[in-house]
């Protein structure tokens, strides 16, 4: 392989691997303070009174609840598409190549992305 390749060397991939391992380790923290947060929520809305279509305070908790729920279903997503490069990385030679036009992603977009399957093109 050409010394100029868009495509990441060995030494790329393993930074690419260390990061990816930093971005499930972050992600899943995030997801379990989030199920700590939702479950607060939901202990708080059973102590107020949900009769009361008026109360201001049962509707924030609702809007809360559902943003916090949001949140969680996001990471979730991100802890999926990280687990997925993981395994692309371990077991694709041509991890680094675009899923959209077959071309390089580029080494400076997979280090900061590195969970991406698109070149900044494709992201478009």
């Amino acid at each position: 392989m050409p010394v100029d390749s868009p495509l990441p060397t060995r030494d790329d991939r393993q930074v690419i691997d260390e990061r990816l391992a930093e971005d499930h380790d972050r992600i899943t923290e995030r997801i379990a303070a989030l199920e700590r947060t939702i479950a607060e929520l939901v202990e708080s809305g059973r102590e107020t009174n949900i009769d009361d279509e008026h109360d201001p305070d049962g509707a924030t908790i609702g809007f809360e609840r559902a943003q916090a729920q949001a949140l969680l279903d996001k990471a979730r997503t991100d802890l999926e598409h990280v687990g997925e490069a993981r395994q692309r990385l371990a077991d694709d030679p041509t991890f680094g190549t675009c899923m959209e036009c077959g071309e390089p992603i580029g080494v400076e977009r997979l280090l900061a992305r590195p969970s991406t399957t698109t070149c900044i093109d494709c992201a478009r």
